[in-house]
Protein backbone atom coordinates (compact mmCIF):
# COMPACT_ATOMS: atom_id res chain seq x y z
CA UNK A 1 0.00 0.00 0.00
CA UNK A 2 1.26 3.42 -1.19
CA UNK A 3 0.33 5.07 2.62
CA UNK A 4 3.43 7.21 3.05
CA UNK A 5 2.52 9.37 0.49
CA UNK A 6 -0.63 10.41 2.29
CA UNK A 7 0.33 9.99 6.05
CA UNK A 8 -2.86 10.47 6.95
CA UNK A 9 -3.97 7.03 5.88
CA UNK A 10 -3.39 4.34 8.01
CA UNK A 11 -4.41 0.25 8.32
CA UNK A 12 -7.17 -0.19 10.81
CA UNK A 13 -7.67 -4.01 10.59
CA UNK A 14 -7.64 -6.83 8.44
CA UNK A 15 -9.65 -10.24 8.56
CA UNK A 16 -7.13 -12.59 10.14
CA UNK A 17 -5.81 -15.79 8.45
CA UNK A 18 -6.97 -18.01 11.12
CA UNK A 19 -10.55 -16.72 9.87
CA UNK A 20 -9.83 -17.63 6.49
CA UNK A 21 -8.87 -20.77 6.57
CA UNK A 22 -12.24 -21.77 8.53
CA UNK A 23 -13.83 -20.83 5.69
CA UNK A 24 -15.22 -17.66 7.01
CA UNK A 25 -15.98 -14.31 4.89
CA UNK A 26 -15.90 -10.79 6.46
CA UNK A 27 -20.09 -9.04 4.90
CA UNK A 28 -21.57 -6.66 6.52
CA UNK A 29 -19.78 -3.78 8.46
CA UNK A 30 -20.01 -0.55 10.32
CA UNK A 31 -17.83 1.79 12.35
CA UNK A 32 -19.88 3.28 15.74
CA UNK A 33 -19.50 6.73 17.20
CA UNK A 34 -16.94 5.58 19.34
CA UNK A 35 -14.67 4.70 16.74
CA UNK A 36 -15.12 0.96 17.23
CA UNK A 37 -14.98 -1.42 13.69
CA UNK A 38 -17.79 -4.09 13.46
CA UNK A 39 -17.63 -6.58 10.93
CA UNK A 40 -19.92 -9.59 10.95
CA UNK A 41 -18.29 -12.76 9.78
CA UNK A 42 -20.27 -15.68 8.10
CA UNK A 43 -19.45 -19.61 6.85
CA UNK A 44 -18.95 -20.31 3.72
CA UNK A 45 -21.88 -23.01 4.04
CA UNK A 46 -24.89 -20.61 4.54
CA UNK A 47 -23.17 -18.16 1.23
CA UNK A 48 -24.28 -18.50 -2.08
CA UNK A 49 -22.34 -16.00 -4.85
CA UNK A 50 -24.29 -13.84 -7.28
CA UNK A 51 -21.89 -14.44 -10.72
CA UNK A 52 -22.97 -10.55 -11.67
CA UNK A 53 -21.61 -9.23 -8.59
CA UNK A 54 -18.03 -8.30 -7.48
CA UNK A 55 -16.22 -8.40 -4.09
CA UNK A 56 -17.47 -9.32 -1.20
CA UNK A 57 -21.21 -7.74 -1.71
CA UNK A 58 -21.55 -10.82 -4.32
CA UNK A 59 -21.76 -13.21 -1.50
CA UNK A 60 -25.18 -13.43 0.53
CA UNK A 61 -27.11 -15.83 2.29
CA UNK A 62 -28.84 -18.93 0.83
CA UNK A 63 -31.68 -18.75 4.16
CA UNK A 64 -31.37 -18.50 7.80
CA UNK A 65 -27.67 -18.13 8.75
CA UNK A 66 -25.49 -17.87 12.32
CA UNK A 67 -22.94 -15.09 12.08
CA UNK A 68 -20.32 -13.83 14.04
CA UNK A 69 -19.79 -10.20 14.92
CA UNK A 70 -16.48 -9.30 15.22
CA UNK A 71 -16.30 -5.49 17.33
CA UNK A 72 -12.78 -3.88 17.10
CA UNK A 73 -11.73 -1.60 19.55
CA UNK A 74 -8.05 -0.30 20.98
CA UNK A 75 -8.26 -3.12 23.45
CA UNK A 76 -8.81 -5.76 21.22
CA UNK A 77 -11.60 -7.49 19.84
CA UNK A 78 -15.46 -9.11 21.07
CA UNK A 79 -16.83 -11.68 19.44
CA UNK A 80 -20.53 -12.21 19.31
CA UNK A 81 -22.72 -15.25 18.00
CA UNK A 82 -25.82 -14.08 16.37
CA UNK A 83 -27.67 -16.88 15.72
CA UNK A 84 -31.26 -18.09 12.90
CA UNK A 85 -30.68 -14.62 10.70
CA UNK A 86 -33.47 -14.54 8.52
CA UNK A 87 -33.09 -11.52 6.87
CA UNK A 88 -30.87 -11.00 3.81
CA UNK A 89 -29.04 -7.88 5.21
CA UNK A 90 -27.10 -5.33 3.39
CA UNK A 91 -26.16 -2.98 6.41
CA UNK A 92 -24.87 -3.58 9.82
CA UNK A 93 -25.13 -0.66 12.33
CA UNK A 94 -24.22 -0.04 16.09
CA UNK A 95 -26.30 1.25 18.70
CA UNK A 96 -25.94 2.27 22.17
CA UNK A 97 -24.84 -0.31 24.55
CA UNK A 98 -23.37 -2.91 22.43
CA UNK A 99 -26.60 -3.47 20.68
CA UNK A 100 -26.67 -3.26 17.31
CA UNK A 101 -28.66 -3.48 13.88
CA UNK A 102 -29.30 -5.49 10.72
CA UNK A 103 -30.72 -4.51 7.43
CA UNK A 104 -32.10 -5.73 4.05
CA UNK A 105 -31.58 -3.23 1.68
CA UNK A 106 -34.85 -3.73 -0.04
CA UNK A 107 -38.27 -4.75 1.56
CA UNK A 108 -41.63 -6.00 -0.05
CA UNK A 109 -45.12 -5.45 0.34
CA UNK A 110 -46.27 -7.81 3.19
CA UNK A 111 -48.88 -8.99 5.50
CA UNK A 112 -47.66 -6.14 8.27
CA UNK A 113 -50.19 -3.67 9.74
CA UNK A 114 -48.75 -1.07 7.34
CA UNK A 115 -48.33 -3.56 4.29
CA UNK A 116 -44.86 -3.63 4.55
CA UNK A 117 -42.37 -6.52 5.17
CA UNK A 118 -39.80 -5.72 8.03
CA UNK A 119 -36.69 -5.22 7.06
CA UNK A 120 -34.53 -4.24 10.24
CA UNK A 121 -33.53 -6.22 13.35
CA UNK A 122 -32.47 -4.77 16.52
CA UNK A 123 -30.54 -7.12 18.49
CA UNK A 124 -29.31 -7.05 21.73
CA UNK A 125 -25.34 -7.36 23.15
CA UNK A 126 -25.69 -10.65 23.46
CA UNK A 127 -27.02 -11.38 20.01
CA UNK A 128 -30.46 -11.78 20.75
CA UNK A 129 -33.45 -10.65 18.08
CA UNK A 130 -35.00 -7.39 20.39
CA UNK A 131 -37.76 -6.04 18.02
CA UNK A 132 -38.13 -5.83 14.25
CA UNK A 133 -39.64 -2.85 12.13
CA UNK A 134 -39.74 -1.17 8.21
CA UNK A 135 -37.26 0.72 8.03
CA UNK A 136 -37.82 1.79 3.99
CA UNK A 137 -37.55 0.33 0.62
CA UNK A 138 -34.43 0.53 -1.53
CA UNK A 139 -31.42 1.43 1.29
CA UNK A 140 -28.08 2.42 -0.15
CA UNK A 141 -26.63 4.15 2.58
CA UNK A 142 -27.47 3.83 6.04
CA UNK A 143 -25.29 5.23 9.79
CA UNK A 144 -26.30 5.34 13.37
CA UNK A 145 -25.58 8.77 15.36
CA UNK A 146 -24.59 8.56 18.88
CA UNK A 147 -27.82 8.56 20.39
CA UNK A 148 -29.25 5.76 18.51
CA UNK A 149 -30.89 7.49 16.09
CA UNK A 150 -30.91 5.69 12.26
CA UNK A 151 -30.51 7.44 9.24
CA UNK A 152 -30.80 6.63 5.87
CA UNK A 153 -30.89 7.50 2.15
CA UNK A 154 -32.70 5.75 -0.63
CA UNK A 155 -32.58 4.63 -3.65
CA UNK A 156 -34.55 5.57 -6.78
CA UNK A 157 -36.87 2.20 -6.57
CA UNK A 158 -37.70 3.35 -3.13
CA UNK A 159 -37.71 7.06 -3.82
CA UNK A 160 -40.51 5.84 -6.26
CA UNK A 161 -41.74 2.78 -5.20
CA UNK A 162 -44.42 3.78 -2.94
CA UNK A 163 -42.82 3.52 0.85
CA UNK A 164 -44.88 6.64 2.21
CA UNK A 165 -40.92 7.55 3.76
CA UNK A 166 -38.45 6.35 1.20
CA UNK A 167 -40.38 8.55 -1.25
CA UNK A 168 -38.63 12.23 0.43
CA UNK A 169 -35.19 10.46 -0.52
CA UNK A 170 -33.79 11.14 3.57
CA UNK A 171 -34.82 9.72 7.04
CA UNK A 172 -34.08 9.35 10.04
CA UNK A 173 -36.01 6.59 12.45
CA UNK A 174 -36.01 5.19 16.25
CA UNK A 175 -34.86 1.72 17.42
CA UNK A 176 -39.17 1.00 17.66
CA UNK A 177 -39.41 1.82 14.38
CA UNK A 178 -40.89 5.15 13.79
CA UNK A 179 -39.38 7.99 11.53
CA UNK A 180 -38.50 10.85 13.75
CA UNK A 181 -36.84 13.30 10.40
CA UNK A 182 -38.30 13.93 6.77
CA UNK A 183 -37.08 16.85 5.02
CA UNK A 184 -40.18 18.59 4.63
CA UNK A 185 -39.06 20.82 1.69
CA UNK A 186 -35.52 21.79 3.10
CA UNK A 187 -33.45 20.03 0.46
CA UNK A 188 -31.97 22.14 -2.50
CA UNK A 189 -33.45 19.27 -4.73
CA UNK A 190 -35.74 16.17 -4.66
CA UNK A 191 -33.17 13.24 -3.96
CA UNK A 192 -32.37 10.17 -7.15
CA UNK A 193 -29.83 8.39 -5.00
CA UNK A 194 -28.10 8.19 -1.62
CA UNK A 195 -24.44 7.61 -2.16
CA UNK A 196 -23.08 7.88 1.28
CA UNK A 197 -23.25 8.91 5.14
CA UNK A 198 -21.01 10.14 8.07
CA UNK A 199 -21.44 11.67 11.35
CA UNK A 200 -19.43 14.79 13.09
CA UNK A 201 -19.85 14.90 16.89
CA UNK A 202 -23.69 14.97 17.19
CA UNK A 203 -24.71 15.89 13.56
CA UNK A 204 -25.17 13.13 10.68
CA UNK A 205 -24.19 14.03 6.99
CA UNK A 206 -26.35 12.50 4.35
CA UNK A 207 -24.50 12.44 0.62
CA UNK A 208 -27.14 12.08 -2.31
CA UNK A 209 -27.33 12.86 -5.75
CA UNK A 210 -30.62 14.46 -7.83
CA UNK A 211 -31.41 14.07 -11.56
CA UNK A 212 -31.44 17.03 -12.18
CA UNK A 213 -28.35 19.35 -13.50
CA UNK A 214 -28.21 20.13 -9.37
CA UNK A 215 -25.64 17.34 -9.21
CA UNK A 216 -24.68 15.73 -5.62
CA UNK A 217 -25.49 17.20 -2.48
CA UNK A 218 -23.88 17.29 1.31
CA UNK A 219 -26.54 17.53 3.56
CA UNK A 220 -25.99 18.02 7.33
CA UNK A 221 -28.62 17.55 9.85
CA UNK A 222 -28.23 18.23 13.44
CA UNK A 223 -31.05 15.99 15.25
CA UNK A 224 -31.40 17.89 18.49
CA UNK A 225 -33.14 20.80 16.11
CA UNK A 226 -33.97 19.57 13.22
CA UNK A 227 -31.69 21.90 11.04
CA UNK A 228 -30.93 21.09 8.12
CA UNK A 229 -27.95 22.50 5.76
CA UNK A 230 -27.08 21.68 2.30
CA UNK A 231 -23.94 22.53 -0.41
CA UNK A 232 -22.83 21.34 -3.52
CA UNK A 233 -20.48 17.96 -3.16
CA UNK A 234 -17.20 18.95 -4.28
CA UNK A 235 -17.24 15.51 -6.03
CA UNK A 236 -19.35 13.53 -8.18
CA UNK A 237 -21.31 10.87 -6.30
CA UNK A 238 -18.56 10.15 -4.09
CA UNK A 239 -18.18 6.71 -2.01
CA UNK A 240 -17.10 8.17 1.30
CA UNK A 241 -16.78 11.20 2.72
CA UNK A 242 -15.93 12.80 6.59
CA UNK A 243 -15.47 15.68 7.69
CA UNK A 244 -13.85 17.54 10.55
CA UNK A 245 -15.09 21.26 11.07
CA UNK A 246 -14.32 22.97 7.86
CA UNK A 247 -12.15 19.64 6.11
CA UNK A 248 -13.61 16.88 4.44
CA UNK A 249 -11.97 14.02 2.68
CA UNK A 250 -13.90 12.11 0.12
CA UNK A 251 -13.32 9.07 -2.31
CA UNK A 252 -14.41 7.32 -5.12
CA UNK A 253 -13.75 3.68 -5.88
CA UNK A 254 -12.45 2.62 -9.49
CA UNK A 255 -14.61 -0.34 -9.21
CA UNK A 256 -13.05 -3.56 -8.08
CA UNK A 257 -9.33 -2.32 -9.12
CA UNK A 258 -6.96 -1.49 -5.89
CA UNK A 259 -7.04 2.34 -6.65
CA UNK A 260 -9.44 5.00 -5.40
CA UNK A 261 -9.44 8.83 -6.28
CA UNK A 262 -8.86 10.91 -2.71
CA UNK A 263 -10.22 14.26 -2.48
CA UNK A 264 -9.60 16.65 0.16
CA UNK A 265 -11.33 19.64 0.13
CA UNK A 266 -11.92 22.45 2.56
CA UNK A 267 -15.32 24.80 3.21
CA UNK A 268 -15.06 28.92 2.97
CA UNK A 269 -18.49 29.68 4.25
CA UNK A 270 -20.23 29.33 1.09
CA UNK A 271 -19.14 26.12 -0.78
CA UNK A 272 -16.84 23.18 -0.42
CA UNK A 273 -13.73 23.52 -2.74
CA UNK A 274 -10.99 21.04 -3.97
CA UNK A 275 -7.88 21.77 -2.39
CA UNK A 276 -6.06 18.15 -3.23
CA UNK A 277 -6.83 15.27 -5.39
CA UNK A 278 -5.15 12.25 -6.03
CA UNK A 279 -4.84 8.56 -7.04
CA UNK A 280 -4.43 5.99 -3.59
CA UNK A 281 -2.91 3.00 -3.92
CA UNK A 282 -5.07 0.51 -1.61
CA UNK A 283 -4.59 -2.91 -0.44
CA UNK A 284 -8.23 -5.04 -1.83
CA UNK A 285 -9.96 -4.41 -4.84
CA UNK A 286 -12.75 -1.70 -3.75
CA UNK A 287 -16.44 -2.40 -4.09
CA UNK A 288 -19.58 -0.79 -3.24
CA UNK A 289 -20.29 -0.01 0.25
CA UNK A 290 -16.76 0.20 1.13
CA UNK A 291 -16.34 3.74 2.88
CA UNK A 292 -18.48 5.76 5.93
CA UNK A 293 -16.99 8.17 7.88
CA UNK A 294 -16.77 9.14 11.60
CA UNK A 295 -15.77 12.15 13.56
CA UNK A 296 -13.20 13.09 11.11
CA UNK A 297 -12.24 10.07 9.87
CA UNK A 298 -13.28 7.89 6.50
CA UNK A 299 -12.93 3.66 6.91
CA UNK A 300 -12.71 2.64 4.05
CA UNK A 301 -13.09 -1.16 3.08
CA UNK A 302 -10.69 -2.65 0.56
CA UNK A 303 -11.38 -5.90 0.04
CA UNK A 304 -10.48 -7.80 3.81
CA UNK A 305 -8.58 -4.78 4.76
CA UNK A 306 -9.84 -1.63 6.18
CA UNK A 307 -8.01 1.34 6.32
CA UNK A 308 -8.69 5.36 8.43
CA UNK A 309 -8.06 8.26 6.23
CA UNK A 310 -8.12 11.57 8.17
CA UNK A 311 -9.88 14.79 6.78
Amino acid sequence: MNDHADTAVQDAWGLPSADVSRGHKALWWTVGPAGELAVMLVHRRYLERSPYVKGWVGWGPKGPFTGELVTVTGQGERRTLVEDVRIRPSHLALLPDSRFLLVSGRTWRGGTEDGWEPNAVVYSASGTPEGEFCIGDDIPALVTDRRGGIWTAYGDEGIYGGHPESAAGLAGWNTEGRATWHPRGRLPDHPLEGCTAATEGDRVWLVWYSGSRSGTHLTRITPSTGEVTSHRSPVRDPDGFAVRGDRAVLTRRHHNKRTVELTRAEFDGTAWTVTDRRTLDVPGRVVMHCGQGRDGTLWLRTGDTWLRIEA
